[in-house]
């Protein structure tokens, strides 16, 4: 079946963001005193929102609510002002994308990035695709995997779930795409192995932003 909407996740789909995140992150603890990580450990600290990035790159002790608020704080500070350091668009996306509005489909994103982030980073790079919704995390809607971020783009689209098809890079994202009933592609591009999308049960793996093209534009079936 073609698709009248495609949701994107942001973080590891549309941008490659991990330097970025990273040194906000590495500041964080090194201003108050904890050791830094490698860039090579954030692919797999990242995917679930800010607050818990910062949970998992706390020694284990240290994650009570004060210390976790403290460097959050921090994290913002920082990455507010350097979000499009080191931050690249990955190659294809932006022909993917435009490639999509000129048949006529939706694109929207929904990223666990906090609100003013994401609108942020997704004008800066993409500012000149027309998203029916940018969608980030915000005070008392839960995060991806739940559904609601999901839910909330349909009712602003006015698009059925079976018109749908979500992208993404993790097992978040395939997991939220299950939780929503909606189909599911995982990109091989991002953040995460391969292997964590098929355990999560991908509707299909796609290792090129054509392949996503194609996908919508031909309606071939998922799974």
């Amino acid at each position: 079946m073609k698709k009248k909407l495609v949701i994107f996740d942001l973080d590891g789909t549309l941008l490659n963001t991990i330097e970025d995140l990273g040194n906000a992150a590495n500041y964080a603890l090194h201003k108050n005193g904890y050791a830094t990580h490698s860039m090579a450990s954030y692919p797999f600290f990242v995917g679930n929102g800010v607050r818990r990035l910062i949970e998992r790159v706390l020694p284990e002790d240290r994650r009570d609510i004060e210390t976790v608020e403290r460097l959050l704080k921090d994290f913002k500070e920082y990455y507010n002002e350097h979000l499009t350091d080191c931050t690249k668009p990955y190659p294809g996306i932006e022909d993917m994308l435009l490639g999509l509005r000129a048949k006529g489909v939706k694109v929207a994103v929904a990223s666990n990035k906090y609100q003013a982030a994401a609108e942020r980073i997704v004008a800066h790079y993409y500012g000149n695709v027309d998203f029916a919704a940018v969608e980030g995390q915000k005070e008392g809607v839960k995060t991806k995997p739940d559904p609601s971020i999901v839910f909330g783009i349909l009712a602003k689209t006015k698009v059925a779930k079976a018109d749908v098809l979500y992208v993404g890079d993790s097992g978040v994202d395939m997991e939220t795409a299950r939780r929503a009933c909606v189909d599911s592609a995982g990109v091989t591009w991002g953040f995460r192995p391969e292997k964590e999308l098929i355990e999560y049960h991908a509707g299909t793996i796609v290792n090129s932003p054509d392949q996503i093209l194609n996908l919508v534009e031909t309606g071939l079936p998922l799974g």
